[in-house]
Protein backbone atom coordinates (compact mmCIF):
# COMPACT_ATOMS: atom_id res chain seq x y z
CA UNK A 1 0.00 0.00 0.00
CA UNK A 2 1.11 3.66 -0.89
CA UNK A 3 2.42 5.85 2.05
CA UNK A 4 0.31 8.63 0.72
CA UNK A 5 -2.93 7.33 2.43
CA UNK A 6 -1.39 7.12 5.73
CA UNK A 7 -2.20 10.35 7.70
CA UNK A 8 0.39 12.54 8.98
CA UNK A 9 1.01 12.41 12.93
CA UNK A 10 -0.13 15.92 14.47
CA UNK A 11 3.24 17.54 16.18
CA UNK A 12 2.05 19.77 19.07
CA UNK A 13 2.66 23.40 19.02
CA UNK A 14 4.52 25.10 21.23
CA UNK A 15 3.55 28.69 22.73
CA UNK A 16 4.72 30.84 25.45
CA UNK A 17 2.25 30.42 28.90
CA UNK A 18 0.70 34.11 29.36
CA UNK A 19 1.58 33.70 33.18
CA UNK A 20 5.22 33.07 33.33
CA UNK A 21 6.47 33.52 29.65
CA UNK A 22 7.35 29.91 29.58
CA UNK A 23 7.26 26.96 26.75
CA UNK A 24 3.77 24.94 27.19
CA UNK A 25 2.55 22.81 24.87
CA UNK A 26 -0.70 23.57 23.43
CA UNK A 27 -2.22 19.92 23.03
CA UNK A 28 -4.72 18.00 24.50
CA UNK A 29 -2.19 16.28 26.21
CA UNK A 30 -1.91 19.30 28.13
CA UNK A 31 -4.71 20.12 30.39
CA UNK A 32 -3.64 23.52 31.83
CA UNK A 33 -3.49 24.58 27.94
CA UNK A 34 -2.39 27.65 27.20
CA UNK A 35 -0.54 27.62 30.57
CA UNK A 36 2.29 25.54 31.19
CA UNK A 37 1.22 24.36 35.13
CA UNK A 38 -2.02 24.57 37.72
CA UNK A 39 0.41 26.90 39.23
CA UNK A 40 -0.16 29.21 36.47
CA UNK A 41 -3.73 28.28 35.44
CA UNK A 42 -4.26 29.72 39.33
CA UNK A 43 -2.43 32.76 39.29
CA UNK A 44 -4.06 33.76 35.96
CA UNK A 45 -7.51 32.48 37.73
CA UNK A 46 -6.97 34.45 40.82
CA UNK A 47 -5.34 37.82 38.73
CA UNK A 48 -9.41 37.97 37.22
CA UNK A 49 -11.03 37.00 40.42
CA UNK A 50 -9.59 40.11 41.97
CA UNK A 51 -10.53 41.85 39.26
CA UNK A 52 -6.42 42.82 38.30
CA UNK A 53 -7.47 42.42 34.56
CA UNK A 54 -9.84 45.29 33.74
CA UNK A 55 -11.24 46.70 30.53
CA UNK A 56 -11.08 50.53 29.99
CA UNK A 57 -14.44 52.14 30.85
CA UNK A 58 -15.37 54.83 28.33
CA UNK A 59 -18.94 55.03 28.86
CA UNK A 60 -20.34 58.32 30.75
CA UNK A 61 -22.37 58.09 33.99
CA UNK A 62 -26.34 57.65 33.28
CA UNK A 63 -26.87 60.68 35.10
CA UNK A 64 -24.95 63.12 32.42
CA UNK A 65 -27.59 61.86 30.13
CA UNK A 66 -30.48 63.78 32.20
CA UNK A 67 -34.16 63.20 32.34
CA UNK A 68 -35.68 63.97 28.46
CA UNK A 69 -38.79 64.93 30.02
CA UNK A 70 -37.41 67.95 31.66
CA UNK A 71 -35.66 69.70 28.75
Amino acid sequence: MSDLNQPTPITPRKVRCPACGGISLYSSANPYRPFCSARCKGVDLGAWASEEFKLPDDTPPDDSFGDPRLQ
